[in-house]
């Protein structure tokens, strides 16, 4: 699922104001992922395959097309490149 492009623009990590990229995840995480999220979402299951990188290495999962931009639910570089 893909973000849009003016999004994008305008979005940066809550911790440090820096400009964020887009990233995919790998299979094992966006499972667990899914998991983590299914709950919220009753009526359907989540779709989750990419994230936003900061470079200070937090990643925030984009969880059916929506960011999900809390610190506390960011997941480091290391964690998703295995």
């Amino acid at each position: 699922m893909a973000i849009d492009p003016k999004l994008l623009e305008i979005l940066v990590c809550p911790v440090d104001k820096t400009p964020l990229e887009v990233v995919e995840l790998p299979p094992a995480v966006r499972a667990r992922l899914v998991d983590r999220y299914r709950e919220q979402f009753k009526d359907e299951v989540p779709v989750v395959e990419i994230g936003l990188a900061s470079p200070a290495g937090r990643v925030y999962p984009v969880v059916s097309g929506i960011p999900v931009m809390l610190v506390d639910e960011a997941l480091s570089r290391a964690e998703i490149e295995g």
